[in-house]
Formats: structure tokens, sequence, C-alpha cells
């Protein structure tokens, strides 16, 4: 996520705003577990997967609310 962002900025981001930095680290944990679990290597039930699944794309659409307000005040 923000991959294609000035590094610089999504850093920057990280540390001023805690919100931005629980949600970006939660976002990255919950990527890594559903990946697991899609490819096979890590079994979780199906019903809990999609409670995951739900949480990382709210975790998602909260960091992009955030990030473009940050970007909207720069301009």
């Amino acid at each position: 996520m923000f991959e294609n962002q000035q590094r610089d900025d999504v850093e920057a981001l990280l540390k001023a705003d805690a919100e931005f930095r629980r949600l970006y680290q939660r976002h990255r944990e919950l990527d890594s577990k559903v990946h697991d679990a899609d490819i096979g290597v890590l079994p979780i039930p199906e019903a809990k997967l999609s409670v995951m699944k739900r949480e990382k794309l709210y975790a998602k659409d909260r960091l992009q609310r955030i990030w473009d307000a940050k970007m909207q005040r720069r301009h």
C-alpha cells in the first residue's frame, strides 16, 4: 500500500499521525495473514478469514482517506 507514493511523504505521515501508523501496521499484518491463508500456508476458518478481509479493506479505505486529506492540505 502506498508503493507509488513518495517514501518520504509516507514516512513523515507514519511519524506524525498515530492513527495512520496504527492502521498501516494493522493493514500490513492482515495482508500477510490473508495472503498466507489464501495460498494455504496458514489454516484459517473461512468465517474468520472473511472478517479479516473486511477489516483489511476498512483499514485500507481509512488510510486512503487520511492520505487524501493530507495531500489536499499540502496543495
